[in-house]
C-alpha cells in the first residue's frame, strides 16, 4: 500500500508541475523561455541525464560484472566533462532551439539539417527503448503486472507532462524528479552501508572492512566480493575479464556519445547567457556526483547481500522478495539436482542449442518448464525456453540485473517506506529522460523538419500543435521498442551512445572549431559515421548475436561507435580538404561562436 501512496503522490506532483508550467509559446515549449535558473536547470539536467540506465541499470551491471561495468561509471561521468567543457558554451551562444539548427546553420545545408534529423531519431529512440524498459520493470514489480503493460501505463504518463507543458513543463518537473531520485538512491545506501560496514556514509563504507555480529571481520567489502566471486566460479570482482580494446572502446564510446546526446544539449538553452550556462554546468556536475559516486558502493552491498540471501539456502526458506520477483519473471529457480537448495554460481541458467539470440521473460501466456522429460518443479514458468536446459551447468539462479536497485532494499530487510520510496525514485529516473528525449524528437520532426525545411512560414502556435502531434507518434514507437528492446537497460542505452558518438560529437566539435570544414564534409562524415555504427549494431545485436568471433577487433557493439567516430572525423576531412571552403559568412559565425566579442580573431583552419 505504501509503495502506490508514494508512487501517487510523485505523480500527483509531476501532473500539477506541468499544468502549471504549460508552454505556450514555441520558445516556451522548446527551452523552457530560456529564463530557467542556473540551479534549477543543473538539477533538472542532473535528473534528465540520470537515466534508468544510471538509477536502476548501473549499479546492477557493476554488480554482476565488478570491473567490467566501471565501463558505465568512468565514460558516462567523463563524457559529460567533455560535454561541459567542449561544447555547451559555444553551442549556447549561438543560440538556437535545437542541435539540428546549429548542424543545418553551420554546415549551411538542408541535406545536412535533414541527416541531422534523422541521427536525432535514431539516437532518442534506441534510448528511450532503454527508459521503458526501466519503466516496465519498475511498474511489473509494482503493480504485479507484466513488463510489457508496465511499459504502456510509463508511456502514457510521459505522454501526458511532455506533450501539455514541453520544454517548462518538463524542466520543473525534472527539478522535483532529481530530488525524489537522489533520496531514493542515498537513503539505502547509507542504511545498508551501516549494516554491512557500520559506516554511515556510504563512499566510506565501500572501502572498509565487513563487521560480523558487529565486530569488524578485518576484510574489506571487496576482498569479501574477491573471495566469494571465486568461491562461486566468477572472476575476482576487481579483475575484469572483457579485453583491454574492448573496455577501451566502450568507455570512450560512452564518454563522447555522452558529449553528443542532443537531450542533454538541450537542456543548456534554457538558461538565460552563455555565463548562466556554465554555472548551469557547475551545478549539474555537483548533482551528478552525489549519485554516481554511491553507486559503487551500492553495487557492492547489493552483490554481497544477494549471495548471502540466496546461495545454498533451501528453497522453502528462501526470503520472500526472491518469491515475488519470481512471480514476474525477473527471478527465477531451477532445482537441477532436485535437493530444494538454491545454488547460485557462474554460468547461464539457460542454454538452448546453438546458442539462443537471448533469454526471453515471458508473464501473459506461463511456458512449463521441461527438466528430465518432466516439468520443473518452482514458480518459474516465466523463462521461455526454445530447447532444452544445460544440465552441466552448475548454476540454478536466473536474476535480471535491472532489478538489483528495486530489490536492494528487499534483500536487507530495510522498512517498506525506503521500499517505496526507491520505487518512486526508479520510475522518476525513467519518466525524466523519457520526457526528455521525447522533447527532442518532437522539436526535431516540429522545429527543423517542418519549420526550418518544409514550410518556413508556419506559425508559431501551429507549431507547438505539430510538436505536440509528433510526441505521441514517438511515443508510440518508444512503446513498441520498450516491449520489445534489444537487451538490458544499461546495454540498450550503451547503443544509443555510440550512435551519437560517430555522428554528432565529431560533426560538432568540428562545426565549433574549425572553419574549413564545409557542408560536404559535414554531410557524408556523419553518413559514414551512422552507416558504419549502425550495421555493425543491426548484424552483431539483432541478426547474428552469437558471432562474436566476427567482431572488428574484438570490439562489441557497444564500443563501435568510437571506431564510427575515427570514421566521421576522417571522411570529414578528407572532403572538407577537395572541396571549397565554406562561405565567408559561415566562417565568421564560427568565429563569433568560439571567441567572445573584442577579445582577438579565432585562428583559422
Amino acid at each position: 500500500m505504501i509503495n502506490f501512496v508514494f508512487i501517487g503522490i510523485t505523480f500527483l506532483i509531476y501532473i500539477i508541475v506541468s499544468l502549471w508550467a504549460k508552454s505556450s509559446s514555441s520558445k516556451e515549449f522548446y527551452v523552457a523561455g530560456g529564463g530557467v535558473s542556473p540551479l534549477a536547470n543543473g538539477m533538472a539536467t542532473a535528473a534528465d541525464w540520470m537515466s534508468a540506465a544510471t538509477f536502476i541499470s548501473m549499479a546492477g551491471i557493476i554488480s554482476f560484472r565488478g570491473y567490467d561495468g566501471s565501463v558505465f561509471l568512468i565514460g558516462w561521468t567523463g563524457g559529460f566533462v567533455l560535454l561541459t567543457t567542449l561544447m555547451v558554451p559555444f553551442l549556447r551562444k549561438f543560440g538556437k532551439f535545437t542541435v539540428p539548427d546549429f548542424i543545418g546553420d553551420r554546415y549551411y545545408s538542408q541535406k545536412v539539417r535533414i541527416l541531422s534529423i534523422i541521427c536525432v531519431i535514431f539516437v532518442c529512440l534506441t534510448y528511450i527503448s532503454g527508459q521503458m524498459r526501466g519503466v516496465g520493470v519498475v511498474f511489473s514489480n509494482l503493480f504485479n503486472i507484466s513488463p510489457t503493460m508496465g511499459v504502456i501505463i510509463g508511456c502514457l504518463i510521459v505522454l501526458f507532462y511532455a506533450a501539455i507543458g514541453g520544454m517548462k513543463g518538463i524542466t520543473y518537473t525534472q527539478v522535483a524528479q532529481y530530488m525524489i531520485m537522489i533520496l531514493a538512491y542515498t537513503i539505502p545506501a547509507v542504511f545498508i552501508s551501516i549494516m554491512v560496514t557500520g559506516h554511515f556514509i556510504p563512499q566510506l563504507g565501500f572501502v572498509s572492512n565487513v563487521l560480523e555480529n558487529g565486530t569488524s571481520t578485518g576484510v574489506s567489502v571487496l576482498e569479501n566480493l574477491d573471495k566469494l566471486s571465486v568461491q562461486l566460479g566468477f572472476h575476482e570482482y576487481t579483475s575484469g575479464s572483457m579485453s583491454k580494446i574492448n573496455l577501451f572502446c566502450i568507455t570512450a564510446a560512452l564518454m563522447f556519445g555522452t558529449a553528443g546526446l542532443p537531450h542533454v544539449i538541450v537542456r543548456f538553452f534554457t538558461v538565460k547567457d552563455v555565463a548562466k550556462t556554465r554555472k548551469s554546468a557547475a551545478w549539474t556536475l555537483l548533482f551528478i556526483a552525489v549519485l554516481y559516486t554511491t553507486a559503487p558502493a551500492i553495487a557492492a552491498f547489493a552483490k554481497t547481500n544477494f549471495i548471502k540471501s540466496v546461495h545454498n539456502q533451501k528453497y522453502s526458506e528462501i526470503p520472500e522478495w526472491f518469491k515475488n520477483w519470481e512471480k514476474i519473471g525477473l527471478v527465477s529457480w531451477v532445482d537441477k539436482n532436485n535437493d530444494g537448495i538454491v545454488k547460485y554460481a557462474s554460468g547461464n541458467l539457460f542454454q538452448t542449442k546453438g546458442e539462443a539470440k537471448r533469454q526471453k521473460i515471458i508473464s501473459k501466456k506461463p511456458v512449463k518448464l521441461i527438466q528430465d522429460g518432466k516439468v520443473a518443479k518452482g514458480k518459474h514458468n516465466q523463462i521461455l525456453l526454445k530447447n532444452e536446459i544445460n544440465m552441466q551447468n552448475e548454476n540454478e539462479v536466473y536474476v535480471d540485473r535491472d532489478i538489483m536497485i528495486m530489490a536492494n532494499p528487499q534483500i536487507a530487510n530495510l522498512p517498506k517506506w525506503i521500499e517505496a520510496l526507491v520505487m518512486a525514485g526508479c520510475v522518476a529516473a525513467a519518466l525524466s529522460t523519457a520526457a526528455g528525449l521525447l522533447l527532442v524528437m518532437a522539436s526535431a520532426i516540429s522545429h527543423d523538419l517542418l519549420k526550418r525545411t518544409i514550410n518556413p512560414n508556419i506559425k508559431d502556435k501551429q507549431e507547438v500543435f505539430y510538436a505536440r502531434i509528433a510526441i505521441f507518434g514517438a511515443i508510440a514507437i518508444a512503446t513498441v521498442f520498450g516491449i520489445n528492446p534489444p537487451g538490458f537497460v544499461a546495454q540498450v542505452v550503451a547503443l544509443a551512445f555510440g550512435i551519437a558518438a560517430s555522428t554528432f560529437f565529431p560533426t560538432i566539435i568540428m562545426g565549433i572549431f574549425s572553419k574549413r570544414i564545409n557542408k560536404h564534409g559535414g554531410f557524408y562524415g556523419m553518413l559514414a559515421g551512422l552507416v558504419f555504427t549502425c550495421s555493425y549494431i543491426l548484424i552483431f545485436v539483432f541478426l547474428f548475436p552469437e558471432a562474436k568471433k566476427y567482431y572488428l577487433l574484438g570490439i562489441s557493439p557497444q564500443g563501435i561507435g568510437f571506431v564510427g567516430m575515427f570514421i566521421n572525423f576522417a571522411v570529414t576531412i578528407l572532403v572538407s580538404s577537395f572541396t571549397k571552403k565554406p562561405p565567408q559568412q559561415v566562417m565568421d559565425m564560427v568565429e563569433e561562436i568560439r571567441i567572445p566579442k573584442n577579445v582577438g580573431n579565432a585562428i583559422s583552419k
